[in-house]
Order: C-alpha cells, then sequence, then structure tokens
C-alpha cells in the first residue's frame, strides 16, 4: 500500500506541474516510475495492490477505446478514415518493424515494436489539439481521423497476438460473437441503460464500474482474451450513450491509468543492458516516420507539405497504446526500447504540436525569401 500511496502523491505533483507547463504527463509518470522503481532507488515495488490497479487502467483505456468507435461516424467519413490511415499504417509500421529487425530483435519482438512504433497517443493528439486550440484547422480533421484508423488498426493486433496458437477462423468468430451477443444486448436494453445513466445517483457509476469488470472477468471462460472483451464492451455501448459512459467511466480510467504508467516505469530498467544506439535508433527513427507519413497524408489529403508539418506535430507522440502492447506481450528489453521511445516522442511531440505555427510560417516566409532573391533585377 505504502508504494501505492507514494506513486498516486508523486503523480499528483506531476500532473500539477504539467498542466502548468501544458506538457503530456505521460512520459513524465513513466519517467518517476523509472527513477523510484528498480532502475532507480527502489522506493516503489510492484505487488498484487498495484498489478491489480494498473490491470484496472489498462482495462479501462481499452473499453474508452471500444466506446469511442461509432461505425456510422467512420462510414461518413471512411475516403479520409482510409487514405490518411493506410499512408500512416505503410509508412510506420515498415520502417518500424524493418528497424527493429535490423537492429537485432526477433520477428516477432519486431512486430510488437513496429506496432507500439506505428500507434499515436490518442490522447495526447486529442490534447494537443484542444490545448493549442487547433480544433478549428482543417488539420485537426484528418488527425482525428488518423486516430480512429489507428485504434481500428490496434484492435485487429490485439486479436492477431492474443490469438497464440489457436486457429484463427475459430477465435475470430469467437470475437465476433461476443460483440454480437453484447450488440443485441445493448441495443433491446437501450432504454434501460438510459434509465440507469440517467440517474444522478452513484447507480450510473457503480453499473459502469460492474459491467467492465463483470465481462473482463468472463473473459476466461468465453477463451476471448479480456482485451478483445472490454472493446466488445465499448463498442457495443457506443450504440447507447457513449457520452454519459465516458463521464461515469472516466475517473476509474484517469486514476488507474495513472498507476498503470507509473508502474509500467517501475519495471522498467535502463541500467540493465539496455543498448542506447538500439534505444535512440528506433526513437529518432520514431520521429523522423512520422514526419515521412504526415507530409504525405498532407500532400494527398489537403494538396500541401505544410499541412503534413501540422498533421506530424500532432501525431508524433507515442503513448499509452504503445505501453499497452508493451505490457502485454512485449519483454523486458522490449519493454525498456518501447517506454525510451514513448518518453523520447511525447517530450517531442508536445513541444512541436504547441509551436508548429512559428514552424510554419518560417519555413512559408524562408521560401518567400528565396523567391524574392532568385527574381531578376
Amino acid at each position: 500500500m505504502e508504494s501505492l500511496i507514494v506513486a498516486l502523491f508523486v503523480c499528483l505533483v506531476l500532473a500539477l506541474v504539467t498542466k502548468y507547463l501544458s506538457i503530456p504527463a505521460i512520459p513524465f509518470y513513466i519517467l518517476a516510475g523509472v527513477l523510484l522503481g528498480k532502475a532507480g532507488g527502489g522506493m516503489l515495488t510492484n505487488n498484487e495492490i498495484s498489478q491489480f490497479f494498473s490491470e484496472m487502467g489498462l482495462i479501462f483505456l481499452l473499453f474508452f477505446m471500444g466506446l469511442g468507435l461509432k461505425p456510422e461516424r467512420i462510414a461518413s467519413n471512411r475516403t479520409a478514415v482510409l487514405t490518411s490511415g493506410i499512408i500512416d499504417l505503410n509508412v510506420n509500421m515498415i520502417i518500424g518493424f524493418a528497424a527493429a529487425y535490423l537492429l537485432g530483435f526477433s520477428f516477432t519482438e519486431s512486430l510488437i515494436i513496429a506496432s507500439a512504433f506505428y500507434i499515436s497517443s490518442t490522447a495526447m493528439a486529442l490534447t494537443s489539439l484542444i490545448e493549442n486550440r487547433k480544433l478549428m484547422l482543417r488539420e485537426s480533421d484528418t488527425v482525428i481521423w488518423l486516430m480512429v484508423f489507428e485504434d481500428l488498426v490496434l484492435i485487429i493486433f490485439l486479436a492477431l497476438l492474443s490469438a497464440g496458437n489457436q486457429n484463427l477462423i475459430i477465435f475470430f468468430a469467437k470475437i465476433l460473437a461476443v460483440l454480437g451477443i453484447l450488440y443485441v444486448l445493448a441495443h433491446y436494453g437501450k432504454e434501460f441503460l438510459i434509465s440507469i445513466l440517467d440517474r444522478d445517483d452513484e447507480l450510473p457509476i457503480l453499473f459502469t464500474f460492474a459491467a467492465v469488470l463483470t465481462t473482463a472477468s468472463f473473459s476466461m471462460y468465453l477463451g476471448v482474451p479480456e482485451t478483445m472483451m472490454v472493446i466488445a464492451l465499448g463498442v457495443a455501448f457506443a450504440t447507447t450513450d457513449p457520452d454519459a459512459f465516458e463521464q461515469h467511466a472516466r475517473p476509474f480510467k484517469d486514476v488507474f491509468l495513472v498507476v498503470f504508467f507509473v508502474f509500467f516505469g517501475v519495471t522498467v530498467d535502463f541500467s540493465g543492458g539496455a543498448n542506447w544506439f538500439v534505444i535512440g535508433a528506433i526513437s529518432i527513427l520514431a520521429v523522423a516516420s512520422k514526419l515521412i507519413s504526415g507530409l504525405l497524408t498532407g500532400i494527398f489529403i489537403h494538396d500541401s507539405a505544410l499541412s503534413g508539418l501540422e498533421i506530424w506535430a500532432n501525431t508524433i507522440a507515442r503513448g499509452e497504446f504503445s505501453i499497452a502492447l508493451a505490457v502485454l506481450y512485449g519483454s523486458p528489453l522490449v519493454g525498456t526500447t518501447i517506454a525510451a521511445m514513448v518518453i523520447v516522442t511525447s517530450i517531442v511531440g508536445s513541444f512541436m504540436a504547441k509551436y508548429s505555427g512559428i514552424l510554419r510560417r518560417g519555413l512559408v516566409s524562408h521560401s518567400r525569401h528565396k523567391a524574392l532573391t532568385r527574381r531578376p533585377h
């Protein structure tokens, strides 16, 4: 219990500081875990309580992902979603996998690193758009749809990595069956669910918490990973009143997820044989690959490389889902590499998102100056 109390107090201080400075808190939560864990002073240690809270953070994060997937919105913007998403997927997965494999990771490890390398932080991207007052920019819609496409791809990654040695057809049939059952229950019980959510007492919060945990606990009986179960529950509840479910689940997600990041940092050991050349190369390439995909997306969607710079600035940061992949499927070495990549890209991304307007104006002024100097006198 002492470790949890220390972790929460440190995170409270970090949250206050990062909010004041308008920078993302996630990399600093991880760094706090590293410095206070086995790689640092050893003040924090993993135990059953911290593991439970961390697991809850991951479960509610995936539940939120499911709530954010609204099929009708995706269908109405499928051209923008597909074009930007396919560019982003191909560029970053190929670069991420090739880099990891050539740097000595196994095929499976390279696939996990490539997946974490590809997935931008939805939380950081949306936060940067809001805090930097960029929601009115035309590029903001593209960034949002990129995050939606990445969430869809992440679900496929999670399913494939969770399947293991199972027959893929049977495995996906189970997932579809679970999604169908939950969808039917949500559809025909919509009025009942809304009546609960509309109450102003503790019942909506208790129902949301119990629904998520009960669904996750049933996964062992159905032979479906709990990650897929809670995503399916979120997708089903998204057909009712997703905003209300988000409101009632957010306190659990926010608190548990902070603990999840800190105690992930506790497990990271940068002093235990980490290859700093490999870590540096992956982190630098992670920034560069998003620049390539951002520029291509800006050119194809908005016919502007400057728009691509704006898209890049707001999608550099990797975060919650990259860490989730490391926790679920990564070895200690893979986890350390992904942790470093998240820390570097989060910090670089926060400053690039904040000052992207200055960068764009500087490039425009430079181009105009060059054009003027080339004119004959």
